[in-house]
């Protein structure tokens, strides 16, 4: 039986799903639900369902912050969406996330009976060419050479079909991530701002963001936020009544030495002499 979680802050929503359906028609079982976007993020991370159902239109929840960081940890996961945004840009982004169904609020039952047929076709597609892959090698049925490329092509193809799509939603939602976290970033340089906290606002792990940072932009999030507090450095030191001093605690240095030592690793020449040649 495939495992089903459903998500939503409308309990009528959550309890009326998760009895009317006929869950078992499409082989699978609702096997926990919750009412909040992070109590939802919990469980599945800790039940690793196949399928979700999720509203993403939920207090304290960027809810395509949500989609992207599933997209990232479970690439496999089937996902519906459950909303009442009718916006097509917010649908569009939702899709390039590698959302698998839109469900636009209020939904009558044949459609998610549609959605879940989708979702539940689409795992039992991927569990046969799995299967067909593992038997491939140890057949002792006799196979024309013909026959045997043939299928191995048609495989192969399938195969290459459904990993592209995934590879397409995974970099997508990752790219979201990323973007997402930078633009925190430069929204709060002037803070303490950690790796966790960057994480948390992202939805995924400090190790999974690390590896986003790393991968889309070739530099770590130590190294971002520095480009991102000097280059705002370099906006003031532009005006010759702002101390140095003033100016490191301004874009978020906690001392002047240090933003002295990043300044010229970065730059290649002081603050002081990058002021002198501007003024």
């Amino acid at each position: 039986m495939y495992r089903v979680v459903i998500i939503d802050d409308e309990p009528i929503i959550v309890e009326g799903i998760s009895k009317v359906v006929p869950w078992a028609d499409y082989g699978c079982e609702v096997t926990a639900t919750a009412c909040s976007g992070l109590e939802g993020l919990e469980i599945i991370r800790k039940l690793r369902p196949d399928i979700i159902f999720t509203d993403i239109s939920m207090p304290g929840m960027d809810g395509l912050s949500m989609i992207a960081a599933l997209r990232v940890e479970f690439p496999e996961m089937m996902i519906a969406i459950l909303t009442g945004y009718r916006d097509f840009d917010y649908a569009q982004k939702a899709i390039r996330l590698g959302v698998n169904r839109f469900l636009l609020k209020p939904s009558n039952m044949d459609e998610i009976k549609e959605a879940l047929q989708f979702m539940a076709d689409t795992l039992n597609k991927r569990k046969e060419q799995e299967n067909a892959l593992k038997t491939q090698n140890t057949a002792e049925v006799p196979v024309s050479p013909a026959a045997e490329s043939e299928g191995a092509a048609e495989q192969e193809s399938s195969g290459n079909e459904d990993s592209s799509e995934h590879n397409s939603s995974e970099h997508n939602a990752g790219s979201f991530i990323v973007k997402t976290a930078l633009k925190y970033m430069e929204e709060n340089y002037t803070q303490k701002i950690t790796l966790a906290e960057v994480a948390e606002k992202t939805y995924v792990s400090q190790w999974h963001l690390s590896k986003l940072l790393n991968g889309h932009t070739g530099k770590s999030f130590s190294e971002l936020l520095n480009h991102i507090r000097i280059d705002e450095a370099k906006k003031l030191l532009k005006d010759p009544s702002l101390r140095i001093g003033d100016i490191s605690e301004e874009v978020g240095f906690m001392d002047v030495a240090h933003f002295s030592k990043v300044f010229k690793k970065l730059e290649g020449i002081s603050a002081n002499e990058y002021r002198n040649s501007r003024i």
